[in-house]
C-alpha cells in the first residue's frame, strides 16, 4: 500500500512538520530562585501579545535581576483581567490577587488558580489551555502535599511547593464561535500543523487500514497491537480496554481517579 498519513508525520521534510517560526516564546515562570522561596519579587506586564499555535495569550512580564544590574524578561500565560502596566508578584510572600504567582500551599482552599506545576521549578504543566483553570481542594497538616481539581475533573495530589497563578486562563470560549466555513478551518490548523484530516473509512485500501468497502466502515477490530508495523499502527494503539464507560459521570471519574 501506499505510505500512510501518520507515516508521512513522522517525516522531518514532510507537510506536516511544525509550523514553529512565527513562535513567540515557551511560556513558563521565572526560574525558582532564593527570593521566590523567602519573599517575593516584583514584575510589570509589558504588552500582552497573541501567540500563533496557542489559544491562550501571553503577556510580556519584566523583572529586575536581584543580583546584576539588567533586565529579566519572562513570558507567562496571561489570566483573565491581567492589562499592560499591572505589577505582578511572584514568591511565598505574595497577595492573593489575579495574576500573581505562589506555592500551592500557601493558597487557601477553593481558589482558582492555572498555569500550576506538576513538580516544584518545572513552570507549569496543568490548567494551561484558554478558559481553562485549577480549583485548590485541600492541604495535609504540614502542608507538604495539596490536593487539586483538574479541568477534565480528575483529583490530583501534588507537593505544597508547587507554585500556580491566580485566576483563569484568559481566551475562554474561543470555540464557542460558528465556524460557518470550511476555509476558516484550513486557518485554524495552518500554525498546528494540521492538514489533510480526512477520516480513514473515507479513504481507498490503499491509502488507510479502515479504506475501502461498499459502506463506509471500519470492518474490523479499531484496537490494534502496539508491535504492529508503522502502515498497520492505526486506531486505539496497545488499548487496554475500549468501548463507552457505563454508569454515568461517577464512574467515569472514579475510574479515572484509580488510575492515579
Amino acid at each position: 500500500g501506499r505510505v500512510i498519513r501518520s507515516q508521512r508525520k513522522g517525516n522531518p521534510k514532510s507537510i506536516y512538520k511544525t509550523h514553529s517560526m512565527h513562535r513567540v516564546a515557551p511560556a513558563s515562570f521565572r526560574p525558582i530562585d532564593f527570593i521566590e522561596r523567602k519573599g517575593y519579587i516584583k514584575g510589570i506586564v509589558r504588552e500582552i501579545v497573541h501567540d500563533p499555535g496557542r489559544g491562550a495569550p501571553l503577556a510580556k512580564v519584566q523583572f529586575r535581576d536581584p543580583h546584576r544590574f539588567r533586565i529579566q524578561t519572562e513570558y507567562f500565560l496571561a489570566a483573565e483581567g491581567m492589562y499592560t502596566g499591572q505589577y505582578i508578584y511572584c514568591g511565598i510572600k505574595a497577595k492573593l490577587t489575579i495574576g500573581n504567582v505562589l506555592p500551592v500551599n500557601k493558597i487557601p482552599e477553593g481558589t482558582i488558580v492555572c498555569n500550576v506545576e506538576q513538580y516544584p521549578g518545572d513552570n507549569g504543566q496543568f490548567a494551561r489551555a484558554s478558559g481553562t483553570y485549577a480549583l485548590i481542594i485541600g492541604h495535609s497538616e504540614d502542608g507538604l502535599k495539596t490536593r487539586i481539581k483538574m479541568p477534565s475533573g480528575i483529583k490530583r495530589t501534588i507537593k505544597g511547593d508547587s507554585r500556580a497563578m491566580i485566576g483563569i486562563i484568559a481566551g475562554g470560549g474561543r470555540n464557542e464561535k460558528p465556524i460557518c466555513k470550511g476555509g476558516k478551518v484550513q486557518h485554524m490548523r495552518k500554525p498546528k500543523r494540521k492538514k489533510n484530516m480526512l477520516c480513514g473509512v473515507a479513504m481507498n485500501p490503499v491509502e488507510h487500514p479502515h479504506g475501502g468497502g461498499n459502506h463506509q466502515h471500519v470492518g474490523k477490530p479499531t484496537t490494534i497491537s502496539r508491535y504492529a508495523s508503522a502502515g498497520r499502527k492505526v486506531g486505539l494503539i496497545a488499548a487496554r480496554r475500549s468501548g463507552r464507560l457505563r454508569g454515568g459521570v461517577k464512574a467515569k471519574l472514579a475510574l479515572m481517579n484509580k488510575d492515579i
